[in-house]
Parts: structure tokens; sequence; C-alpha cells
């Protein structure tokens, strides 16, 4: 997708709207640039907000949405994208803003939970019956099952499952990287199309009927399900997957300039009620409020998460050992 340098051309490319009756002024419309396959989130998540901004203040508010890979969408921003927030699905991206002096480098600290109002992990979603008898990450190696998950290099998405399987091989060897590298080259020689974003994959595994199983987030196996219901998809928790945040940010620099610095803190801030919560748990998300998180403990199995500090050392470690040129995925990348 791209993108002019203009807000007014980036409201015109707008693949979601929420909003409120009423005219709405410069100050009362906000571009909320998010991952690739946070349509439908957004969707129920903005309306909600926008029927709380005018019952608190009195205002009608419009939160346009761009959509896209979340590496993809960072360096849309960079090169004029006017987003007033980002809520991404890679805590990279947005460092690679506040690299830029777009967001605040202590960005993590200014909302709770590290700016992540929910979280996830990379899970499974294949065949009615599960045909192929797909489990684990293991399965995803064997000669006779396709894989379907989005590119790495320009999906936040796919970074995770990337990171996920890597994981799991170092869980399984006793920590060999070299070993894991070849496990995760043989998930990847099972893909018979790397599509940019999240999106595209899931449309290639369930509207093209390509591919075994399909890798992607949790909260996105529930929704692929039900979308798609007449399949029969089944949904498929690994022993063992990556907590994966999904941070949020106000870009501190176009905010200040659109007016919207005030209407972008209380939007983002609005995601940790229990409003806002309860309607992301009710998408598959695993929420922060521990009490709405209770109400929808049936719907998410429990699984083993590990972390990028525990498992790798860190964001900075992956960037330089992992996604750095000439680094760990250039070379799985190899035989692509």
């Amino acid at each position: 997708m791209t993108h002019s340098l203009t807000r007014a051309a980036a409201v015109a490319l707008v693949l979601g709207v929420g909003g409120a009756a009423g005219p709405a002024t410069a100050q009362d419309t906000l571009l909320n640039v998010s991952y690739d396959i946070a349509r439908e989130l957004f969707e129920a998540l903005n309306p909600a907000f926008a029927a709380h901004w005018r019952e608190t203040t009195g205002n009608s508010v419009t939160v346009d949405q761009s959509h896209g890979g979340s590496s993809a969408q960072a360096r849309a921003i960079l090169e004029g994208l006017a987003a007033d927030v980002v809520t991404f699905n890679q805590e990279t991206d947005i460092d690679v803003l506040a690299a830029d002096g777009l967001v605040p480098e202590s960005w993590r600290e200014l909302l709770p939970n590290g700016a992540s109002p929910w979280y996830s992990l990379p899970a499974f979603l294949v065949r009615e019956g599960n045909p192929r008898g797909i489990h684990d990450w293991d399965d995803l190696a064997r000669d006779d099952v396709a894989v379907i998950f989005p590119n790495p290099r320009t999906s936040g998405n796919a970074r995770y499952t990337y990171l996920a399987a890597f994981a799991f091989a170092l869980d399984q060897n006793g920590g060999d990287e070299d070993a894991a590298e070849a496990f995760v080259r043989a998930i990847f020689d099972n893909v018979p199309v790397f599509d940019t974003g999240g999106r595209g994959a899931t449309q290639t595994f369930a509207e093209r009927g390509i591919g075994d199983v399909l890798v992607t987030f949790e909260a996105e196996t529930g929704g692929i399900a039900a979308a798609y219901a007449d399949q029969g998809l089944e949904r498929v928790t690994p022993s063992l997957s990556l907590f994966a945040a999904f941070p949020v940010a106000v870009v501190a620099e176009v905010a200040d300039r659109n007016g919207t610095t005030e209407l972008a803190n209380a939007y983002l801030d609005w995601l940790y009620s229990p409003e806002a919560q309860r309607i992301v748990a009710g998408h598959y998300y695993r929420v922060t409020d521990e009490g709405v998180a209770a109400e929808f403990a049936d719907s998410l199995p429990e699984v083993r998460l590990v972390t990028v500090d525990e498992v790798f050392g860190g964001w900075d470690a992956v960037r330089a050992n992992h996604f750095a040129e000439g680094a760990r995925l250039d070379n799985v990348f190899v035989n692509q």
C-alpha cells in the first residue's frame, strides 16, 4: 500500500472508519495507523470510543484507520503518513519511529504494561478435522505440511512467527542456535507463498484454499474461524509460544502539529478501560485487565509463554542477530 505525504491524502486511503454523528473539527479527528489484521477490532473499538468521547466532552470524534504490515506502516510514517497514534503488533516498529524523533524514546513508560494494552501469541489454524495432525511447531517442519504465514521482512505478525518457532527449537535442542536456524528454515521451505501482511496470508489460506495450516496471532485465529465458519477451521495452540505485546503510542510530532495531542492521549488511555478491554477480549486477544481476563478465560487455553528478553536477550539483540542484513533471518531466506 502506497501512502502519500499529506494528512488529507492519508485519510483518503483509510480502510476502516469509526465515528459519531455530527460534524467533526480537525481537532476531533484522529488517524490511527495500525497493523494489517486489526480492521475488525478497531471497527468495534472506534464507535465505542466515539460514544465515550461524546458523553465525556460533548464533542464528536472520527477515528480514521490505516492498516498494513506493521513494519511497512512504520516506514510509511517515516515517509510522511500523518499518524496521530500508532497501534502496532511489534515494539521494534515504534522504536523505529522513536529513533527518528516522531515518538518519545520513553514511549514504553508513558502507558501501563509497557504501553501494551493487550497481548497475544503465535498460534495455528488448521483445516476441518485437522487432517495433517498438526499440534506443535515441529509438525510445521514435516515434508507433508504446507504452511502459510506472511513475509517476516514486511510483517510484524510473521516476525513473531519466526521468533516463536526459533524459541521452540532452542527449547527442544538445548539452546543450539544453528540447529534452531535449520529447524526454522525447514518450516520456511514449506511456505508456498509469502504475502506481505497477515490479511493477505489469511486470504491465501481461507479464500484461496492454499496450505494446511495458517500461523498467525491467536486473536486472529478466533476471528478467522468465525468469519469462515462454513469451512470448519480449527484453532490449535502450540505447547510453547512467544509473548507478543501490542504496543501503542502517540506520534507526538504529528499530534502536536495537528492539535490532537489531548485527544490522542485520551484515545490510548481509553484502550485500557474495562469497556475497551471487553471488546478486545471478545476478539480473542489476551487483555491486561485482570477482571476482564477472568471473564474470558474459557475462550483462551493455557500455554507456556516465553518472552523476547528471556530467550533472545531483548529486541536490540533480536535486531542485530536475526533481522539485520546478513543475520539469521537472511540465512533462513537463502533458498526462498
